[in-house]
């Protein structure tokens, strides 16, 4: 596969007026309500860099791992630490999410969210993590342990199957 030359552009990820990012109890910094968010309403669409995984590979060291799958050998995913920030949408990871997935790129709410509360994703809706992470979600349905797989579960298949990212459907589908 031929690279071509990566252009500079507005890569930056759009994140809804109505949620400001915080300290989170589960992880870091998370993107919580400010305002109330009707269920079908947009939170954030994902930004980045169309990078092959080779060169997301490349990369990790220096950036960690901030590439969000778009196909068997894409990511989207910053460039440079400068930016992270901009690309990171600052959904934590919930195995009771109340954030899934329009398509590829577009994140909206799976129901009703009120002010305060934080922003979740269960990260199988997009197949994350290559490497196996521990879960702190707390939730009664934490599985205990993310995996790149984890959209393979025929439980989440169900509970999940409007709010898979279009490349994780496909996969789902072609089982």
């Amino acid at each position: 596969m031929t690279h071509t030359k990566v252009t500079k552009r507005n890569i930056s990820s759009f994140r809804s007026i109505k949620t400001e990012i915080r300290v989170s109890n589960t992880e870091g910094r998370g993107l919580f309500a400010k305002e109330p968010i009707s269920k079908g309403e947009v939170v954030s669409v994902r930004g980045g860099h169309i990078l092959t995984r080779q060169m997301e590979e490349t990369m990790k060291k220096p950036l960690g791992y901030w590439g969000y799958p778009i196909a068997d050998d894409l990511v989207l995913a910053p460039l440079n630490r400068e930016e992270v920030e901009s690309v990171m949408m600052f959904l934590n990871h919930s195995c009771e999410p109340n954030v899934g997935i329009l398509g590829q790129i577009i994140f909206v709410a799976m129901r009703d969210i009120t002010a305060e509360e934080e922003l979740t994703i269960d990260y199988a809706m997009f197949g994350a993590n290559k490497e196996p992470m521990p879960c702190n979600c707390r939730s009664i349905l934490c599985r205990g342990l993310i995996t790149d797989s984890d959209w393979k579960i025929e439980k989440l298949q169900v509970k999940y199957r409007a709010y898979f990212s279009s490349y994780i459907q496909l996969k789902i589908d072609n089982i």
